[in-house]
């Protein structure tokens, strides 16, 4: 005769508790990840459709037949996507490295027992609170040609100034917006890399200093490569923003003159809320999460290839 043992509900308790302990983190963050993955998926599963028909919502609200790459070849064989595409990675690439350099040389500054660093930190951080819209007004007025500070002080220290202004012509209006950027990001990275510096373990500093190694060989060889984690993705962050530069171009130039400042960012707001023109900023859409992605993950791959985790 066999008899069955039928354990009570409260022989399952510790187990059960035990699951709900180790997967409530995700639990918790489940509900996040499906409305971010709802919100990223969506929008780009529509514009890759979208990329591969003719959509012009001047001519119909449907898009009219299928043109398959079209949309792509007549993007990459535009002359102002090919000028877009130089100046967004000249910004980008060009605007990190000087801001990553200024906000290093700040917090290294944030550190020293200085009179008043309290108040320069709170100051710090306002221009990177200021809406870009707000920042674009405000240096539209200080590179007006007729009296802005800035142009004023240029022409003070016997710098030239173009005729048309700094934002007016092709050569310098590049190196306005540039400057914009830098003005506003840089406490960003001098933030970011201040709080990563007051980690660094003073009894290491310290016997740098007894070894008698010089303030540049402490920051190479010691403050550095024990930031190196934070200021990689601080760098990342910083690229990705700015690569989408939009509210600024806007403001400041519209992309002009003729093509000098134009921006993906500005090229896509054109194309879809000026010309209306879906499929081909659809195509110009993924073209550009195809770059970002393509030198994010290269970025990636170098910086640390030799890290251990």
């Amino acid at each position: 005769m066999h008899t069955t043992t039928v354990r009570s509900p409260r022989a399952f308790g510790p187990a059960r508790k035990s699951f709900i302990r180790r997967n409530l983190p995700y639990f918790l963050i489940a509900p996040s990840v499906v409305m971010l993955l709802a919100l990223i998926a969506y929008p780009l599963l529509f514009a890759l459709r979208s990329s591969f028909y003719f959509w012009n919502l001047q001519i119909g609200p449907e898009p009219l037949q299928f043109v398959g790459f079209e949309n792509y070849v007549q993007a990459f064989n535009a002359f102002d996507f090919r000028a877009a595409l130089t100046n967004t990675l000249i910004l980008s690439i060009l605007g990190t490295a000087l801001e990553f350099t200024f906000g290093l040389a700040i917090a290294l500054i944030l550190l020293k027992a200085l009179p008043g660093m309290n108040i320069v930190r709170a100051l710090l951080i306002l221009p990177t609170t200021i809406a870009p819209i707000v920042v674009g007004f405000l240096f539209r007025y200080l590179y007006d040609p007729g009296g802005g500070l800035l142009s004023w002080l240029l022409q003070s220290l016997w710098l030239p100034v173009p005729a048309e202004g700094i934002l007016g012509s092709p050569s310098t209006a590049l190196a306005g917006i540039l400057f914009v950027d830098i003005w506003q990001w840089t406490p960003f990275f001098a933030i970011g890399l201040y709080a990563s510096l007051l980690a660094v373990p003073d009894e290491i500093l310290e016997a740098a200093r007894l070894d008698r190694a010089s303030a540049w060989t402490i920051l190479m060889r010691i403050k550095l490569p024990l930031i190196k984690r934070t200021a990689i993705i601080i760098v990342m962050l910083r690229f990705m923003q700015i690569f989408n530069t939009f509210d600024t171009v806007l403001v400041l130039t519209r992309g002009g003159p003729g093509t000098s400042t134009r921006t993906l960012g500005y090229s896509l707001y054109e194309q879809g809320l000026v010309n209306f023109n879906i499929g081909l900023v659809s195509a110009m859409t993924w073209i550009t999460v195809l770059i970002v992605n393509v030198i994010v993950a290269l970025y990636v791959f170098f910086a640390f290839r030799n890290e251990e985790w």
